[in-house]
């Protein structure tokens, strides 16, 4: 049995456990992160029909959780993931996949069938995890959703967003989750036109003029391998890089294409954008 088998996820429960996972927040987000989710909704959450629950090794503490509300859109019962954090000696683990599949069978559980939650489109981690091994897609992107926060992951960019959509039981999630190498051959073969090319210099990638007028089946647009690296080199690039992928992201999803997949580069990485009638 792996170490990863051995971690028990489960629904927090007493106030010990909440108060540990409000904890938990600011060890990930910062010790100045105001945006904390206290006890009180955390526990509201699973009586709505919410997940709050947390990840325990085989010494009983906490090694991650994952927290979401559930309500109306529409007309339709969906849930909206808000957190999910990993300790960081467990990142890359595997444990994220863990957590995110935990939640999707809870709520399948429950009758639901639909999740979002929101991602910093310039971080490619969370993009390969998101699209790639959980099989969630994307076509909506908000310019700083959330303000300016007090945590250091986003300071100096802003939180621009882009908005997943994830179909809890579709063959396109269920597909991704089970493989070691979700789709990634597939996605390589799709025939493509970039968006914009990128230039390296002094061991910086710089983002080039982009093309907002293409008319193909199926568009690239590149992102930094590492936006936090590239913060702590020169926040001026990693400002241009924000401007760049925003105006690509926001055309091509206001002309009707749907972030589906994220393509690794040597240098960088891009997303790769289907226009809807191909998907349908």
């Amino acid at each position: 049995m792996s170490d990863m088998d051995r971690i028990e996820i489960r629904p927090f429960e007493s106030i010990d456990e909440f108060q540990k996972c409000v904890e938990f927040q600011a060890h990930t987000w910062g010790g100045h992160f105001t945006e904390r989710v206290p006890i009180a909704i955390l526990k509201v959450s699973q009586r709505l029909g919410g997940i709050a629950s947390g990840a325990y090794d085989t010494k009983g503490q906490l090694v991650g959780f994952i927290f979401g509300m559930t309500g109306v859109q529409n007309g339709e019962v969906v849930h909206w993931s808000d957190m999910l954090a990993v300790k960081p000696e467990l990142r890359n683990s595997g444990l994220g996949v863990k957590l995110k599949d935990y939640q999707r069978k809870a709520l399948l559980a429950k009758g639901i069938r639909k999740m979002h939650w929101t991602f910093d489109p310039l971080e490619s981690k969370n993009a390969y995890l998101n699209l790639n091994k959980l099989g969630a897609t994307s076509k909506e992107y908000v310019r700083d959703i959330y303000g300016q926060t007090d945590s250091p992951l986003h300071s100096g960019i802003g939180t621009d967003r882009l908005v997943t959509t994830w179909i809890l039981d579709s063959p396109r999630t269920i597909e991704r989750i089970q493989s070691e190498a979700p789709n990634s051959e597939a996605a390589q073969k799709v025939r493509h036109l970039s968006v914009f090319e990128v230039e390296k210099k002094h061991g910086l990638v710089r983002p080039m003029q982009p093309n907002l007028n293409l008319a193909v089946p199926a568009v690239s647009i590149p992102i930094p391998l590492s936006i936090q690296s590239l913060k702590k080199a020169s926040l001026e690039l990693a400002v241009e890089w924000r401007v760049a992928v925003r105006d690509a992201l926001t055309t091509y999803i206001t002309e009707g294409y749907e972030v589906t997949d994220l393509l690794r580069r040597e240098d960088y990485s891009a997303y790769l954008l289907l226009e809807a009638k191909r998907l349908g």
